[in-house]
């Protein structure tokens, strides 16, 4: 723009300084050719007068160089001429001087002599003897003039010259100044042109919905930061090409990504040619999905493509940890497996003694045999569908259950005295002990938490062993403790005690009976109540399970 401005100042500088020569030249060769003129009629005066007085002897020796005198009769002759042959000249009759000077007495006219070949200004003047006097004198034209000014009109119009580059550098920087230090950030702080008002509103304008926008984007990142970045599973927001737009914590530290990874290839962060087959699909407009090993976990990938008019312009990326899922089939699947064999064996019992007594193969006197047979494992297959319902039930957390203020320790006592018979009949010493413990809880999980550990204890108990209950109740926890002196749990099986039809020892275990289910709805049970259950076992000395309840939780 300062070139601009420049060069527009420096070439009206200039047109405006030739314009001014040139005017400044035309009055002045218009003031001058009046000033030779005035002259000129003043000295054909003085020698008219001479020429009426003196006649021809007049022109005797006259000094006349500056001036062409021609002395011409009434009919147009040339009778005397200072510069050339009168013989040679031709007729004057018809110059327009000498017809005016005829008429009028003077005449004047101006025009390229014929003769000279140059400008002339002619004045001619009737003598009293009728022939007239004329004097004329060569004048520059103004192309001879300016030839002649040529070498100070250089100089001038170098002087000029610099003047007029050195003036308009000056405007030009002067006029951009302004522009250059507008205030951007506060457009109508600006004064110094009017003529950007307008500019300078729409600027303001523009600016404050820039800021609008601006904050309604920082506002939206944050809240995608926010929630992407406390999510489980990892998210990647891709380009077309493959470049990380946005990546949260949880992708990052499964792909092993670092914070500055935006803008760099995902294939130069995990090189894994299955992603990369995964990404070539997502770019390639189809949906695609596949298990990887990451991290030491199995994670679900999908690759989803991003169309904008048809066109893929990016990709998302989403990973799950299907670890929990495929633990979840794999118990789905077991224990499909055990529930058909835990039925199996009672459905074969029965179907063979019910066999045998309708074909009548059986003896009278054991018909009752067979038939207590039946009945136990009926008994037996009923206990064990009540237990999957009740599984089931506390799977869906058990919402029908209502909770109400227990008494734990009144709670194990009623408990306790069902199991009494069972444990007289194990020759089990069964005690309990604590204090009143109040809890906010279902009594009915309750009351099955301290059944199933009792049960488990007497069943997997040696002969004159012991169970001893006891409640304990501090300011924070309400601790129920089941201690027995047991076969005991090897370390290796102490954590999948709890699973569904786990069984340490599968011998023993049907020769005492249970569905296989009683720990599995104690850890249910617990869970609802999000207390917390501990197991520490000695191998050939017996177990102690803890289950603490905390008050702040259970409300």
């Amino acid at each position: 723009m300062t070139k601009r401005i420049f060069s527009a100042v420096f070439l009206a500088a200039v047109c405006v300084f030739l314009a001014s020569a040139a005017l400044f030249m035309g009055v002045l060769y218009d003031y001058f050719s009046d000033v030779q003129c005035r002259q000129l009629r003043m000295q054909t005066d003085l020698a008219a007068q001479g020429v009426a007085g003196l006649g021809s002897d007049y022109f005797t020796n006259l000094p006349a160089d500056d001036y062409r005198i021609s002395w011409i009769d009434a009919d147009g002759v040339v009778l005397y001429d200072n510069q050339l042959a009168t013989a040679a000249m031709e007729n004057h009759l018809e110059r327009q001087e000498i017809q005016q000077a005829l008429a009028v007495g003077i005449g004047e006219s101006r025009r390229y002599s014929d003769t000279l070949l140059q400008r002339s200004i002619y004045c001619a003047r009737l003598l009293p003897n009728g022939t007239v006097l004329r004097l004329s004198v060569a004048q520059n034209t103004m192309l001879t003039l300016l030839l002649g000014m040529l070498e100070p009109m250089c100089v001038i119009f170098f002087i000029a010259f610099g003047l007029a580059l050195l003036l308009a550098s000056r405007q030009a920087k002067k006029i951009v100044e302004p522009l250059n230090n507008l205030n951007l950030d506060e457009p109508l702080s600006n004064d110094d042109y009017d003529e950007l008002a307008p500019l300078l509103n729409r600027l303001d304008l523009q600016q404050k919905q820039i800021r609008r926008q601006e904050n309604d984007l920082q506002r939206k990142q944050l809240e995608f930061e926010t929630v992407t970045s406390n999510m489980q599973e990892g998210l990647v927001l891709l380009n077309r090409q493959g470049l990380i737009l946005s990546v949260n914590s949880a992708a990052a530290r499964l792909l092993g990504a670092e914070e500055a990874a935006v803008g760099r290839d995902i294939l130069t962060v995990n090189r894994s040619l299955e992603l990369s087959a995964l990404l070539d699909k997502a770019a390639a407009g189809e949906y695609a999905e596949k298990v990887l090993k990451l991290n030491g976990g199995e994670y679900q990938l999908n690759a989803s493509p991003v169309l904008t008019d048809g066109t893929v312009s990016g990709m998302v990326l989403l990973l799950f940890d299907v670890r929990e899922k495929m633990k979840a089939e794999q118990l789905r699947r077991e224990f499909t497996a055990n529930v058909s064999h835990e039925l199996k064996t009672p459905l074969h019992t029965i179907a063979g003694c019910s066999e045998l007594l309708v074909n009548g193969l059986v003896k009278p006197e054991d018909t009752t045999k067979f038939a207590r047979q039946i009945y136990g494992e009926a008994q037996r297959m009923i206990n064990l569908v009540e237990d999957i319902i009740k599984l089931s039930h506390l799977d869906e957390a058990g919402g029908d259950m209502r909770c109400e203020n227990v008494d734990l320790y009144a709670l194990a006592e009623n408990t306790l005295k069902l199991l009494l018979p069972v444990a007289e009949a194990a020759g089990v010493e069964l005690t309990l002990q604590g204090q009143p413990a109040n809890l906010f809880g279902a009594p009915q999980l309750l009351s099955s938490i301290i059944f199933n550990l009792c049960d488990n204890a007497i069943k997997y108990n040696r002969p004159n062993g012991s169970v001893k209950v006891a409640i304990i109740n501090d300011e924070t926890n309400v601790t129920l403790t089941v201690t027995d002196t047991g076969i005991g749990i090897p370390p290796e099986c102490q954590e999948r005690i709890f699973e569904r039809f786990y069984r340490v020892d599968k011998s023993r275990s049907q020769a005492v009976g249970g569905t296989g289910l009683g720990l599995s709805i104690v850890k249910h049970a617990a869970r609802l109540h999000n207390a917390n259950v501990n197991v520490q076992s000695v191998l050939g000395q017996g177990s102690v399970i803890t289950v603490r309840f905390s008050k702040n939780a259970v409300k």
